[in-house]
Order: C-alpha cells, then sequence, then structure tokens
C-alpha cells in the first residue's frame, strides 16, 4: 500500500496507477453531489444540456456539508462527512461520462460502479465515516454553490481542499473492491462455522 498526493484536476493515468488499500490526499477542488444532484446532472445529460460545472478529472464527494453564510453572502464550512455511496449506483455510467476521476464517499458501491471505475478510469475513495469536523479541516474554503433551492445538504458546493483525506482506495481501476473482498471473506466464515 502506498500514498499519493494528487491536486485537480485528476489524471486517469494516475487513478489507474492506484490500488485498493491505497491512501490519497487531495488538493483543488472537491464537488459534492447526492441523490438530487445526480438525478439533475443525468437529466442534462440526456437533454445534451450543459453541465453547471465542469466535472471533467474532478472528485466528487457523497457528502452534505453543514456550513454557515457570512455577512458577506460567502460560506464558511463547519462540518462535512460522507454520507452512504450506494445509492448513487444507478449513476456510475454518468460519474464516468462526466469525466470525474475520484469518488467518495462510504460504504462503498456495487458491480455497476467497479465494472465503471475501470472503464472510465476512475476511483472510489473511502472518506471516515464519523469525523465530519476532521475531514472539514481539509477544506480550505467554499468556492460556490450551486442548485441550492435543493436544500443545503443536496446542493453542489464547490470545495477549495487542501491535503484532503486521508481517503482509502476502496474500489481501483483493475476490479478489485475492499468491499467485495470483505463480504466475501464474511460469508466464508459463515460456511466455516455453519456447513451446510
Amino acid at each position: 500500500m502506498a500514498t499519493y498526493h494528487f491536486s485537480t484536476p485528476l489524471q486517469e493515468e494516475d487513478m489507474r496507477k492506484l490500488h485498493v488499500g491505497d491512501v490519497v490526499y487531495l488538493t483543488g477542488h472537491v464537488f459534492t453531489a447526492r441523490d438530487m444532484a445526480h438525478l439533475r446532472i443525468r437529466g442534462l445529460l440526456e437533454e445534451g444540456k450543459p453541465l453547471p460545472k465542469d466535472f471533467a478529472g474532478a472528485a466528487v464527494f457523497h457528502a452534505g456539508p453543514v456550513a454557515l453564510k457570512n455577512e458577506d453572502g460567502s460560506w464558511r464550512l463547519n462540518v462535512i462527512g460522507p454520507t452512504t455511496s450506494i445509492r448513487m449506483e444507478p449513476y456510475a455510467d454518468v460519474v464516468g461520462r462526466m469525466g470525474v476521476r475520484a469518488v467518495i464517499g462510504k460504504g462503498g458501491m456495487d458491480a455497476d460502479t467497479l465494472r465503471a471505475c475501470g472503464q472510465y478510469g476512475y476511483v472510489y475513495l473511502q472518506a471516515a465515516p464519523g469525523c465530519a469536523a476532521k475531514l472539514a479541516q481539509g477544506i480550505e474554503r467554499i468556492n460556490d454553490v450551486t442548485w441550492f433551492e435543493l436544500g443545503m445538504p443536496e446542493a453542489v458546493w464547490d470545495l477549495q481542499a487542501n491535503e484532503f483525506g486521508p481517503l482509502v482506495v476502496g474500489m481501483d481501476t483493475h476490479g478489485q473492491s475492499i468491499y467485495k473482498n470483505l463480504k466475501e471473506a464474511a460469508l466464508h466464515k459463515i460456511d466455516e462455522a455453519y456447513p451446510a
């Protein structure tokens, strides 16, 4: 296992070097996107309309931040923690077509995402759950927010990250998934403990 420090825009060849268990720190733009943002993005792509942000080489964080608005209209981040990523599984190919290179979340994703990681050249990075205040320390500022009408957690936040992490590669471009491996190991132990 190795440790990597990357800046956005992320490059496909760098993502293809990563393996499950590697540790990543990110600097640059990190965009949040949850259920409603993914749904809206898919609709725009299907209609051939432009996206509000250039997601090529981006890191997309499955998270709902808590931010406070300053008197001058700018925002400051209070806390940010990962949300359960499996809800975004139906958008695995959408994420790939957007040119995203890293998806950050918790709990992992499933077979469609694992396939899409290899096909499009992106990775899934596990953020530490329950560490929202600590994760916020890796965000220098909020650059802006898009689709705030969806609500604070569902809006797309453009965050300026500085050594954001540690993030663990949970799914790589080589067909490996710590979540799949863990499930298989657990099922094997169950079979050993309770033979048929």
